[in-house]
C-alpha cells in the first residue's frame, strides 16, 4: 500500500479519481467499499460527485490494509474495524512506515548495483529533509 505523498498534503477534499489513484485501485472499488463500510461517508457536491476528506482517506487506508494486504473478506474487515480500530490504525501505520523503509532500501540496493557495474566506489547519500541536512552539517 504505497500511497503518494498527496495523502499527506493540506487538501480539504479529494475526488474519487484522486483517491483511486492514491491506492492504485479502480474507482468502482472505492464506490463498493463506500456502500459496504459504514465509516466511509464522503461528502457530495451539488453535482453528486464524491468528495473525500483526509479522515475518509485514513479510513480507506485501514480498509485497504485489511482487504488487500491481509487478504480479509469484507465481512471480517468490517468486524475488525468495529472491534479494535485504534490497534488497527497503529498496525497500518507501522506497515506503511515499513513499506517506506523497504522502498528506500530498494533504492540503495539499486544504487549499489549501478555502482558495481560502473566500477565506482563513491557513495552519494541524500538527506530527505532540510532538518537532516542541517544536522549533518553540524556534525561534520
Amino acid at each position: 500500500m504505497e500511497l503518494q505523498e498527496e495523502s499527506k498534503s493540506k487538501k480539504i477534499y479529494y475526488t474519487i479519481g484522486e483517491v483511486a489513484e492514491m491506492f492504485d485501485v479502480n474507482q468502482s472499488l472505492i464506490r463498493h467499499w463506500e456502500k459496504y463500510f459504514d465509516i466511509l461517508k464522503p461528502k457530495r457536491n451539488k453535482k453528486g460527485n464524491r468528495l473525500f476528506t483526509p479522515r475518509d482517506i485514513e479510513n480507506l487506508k485501514l480498509i485497504y490494509y485489511f482487504v488487500k494486504e491481509k487478504g480479509m473478506r469484507l465481512e471480517s474487515a468490517a468486524r475488525a474495524l468495529k472491534v479494535g480500530s485504534e490497534n488497527v490504525r497503529r498496525d497500518a501505520e507501522v506497515m506503511e512506515r515499513l513499506q517506506h523503509v523497504r522502498s528506500l532500501l530498494s533504492d540503495v540496493l539499486q544504487e549499489i548495483n549501478r555502482m558495481e557495474k560502473e566500477g565506482t566506489n563513491e557513495i552519494v547519500v541524500y538527506a530527505e529533509t532540510e532538518e537532516e541536512d542541517n544536522r549533518e552539517e553540524n556534525n561534520i
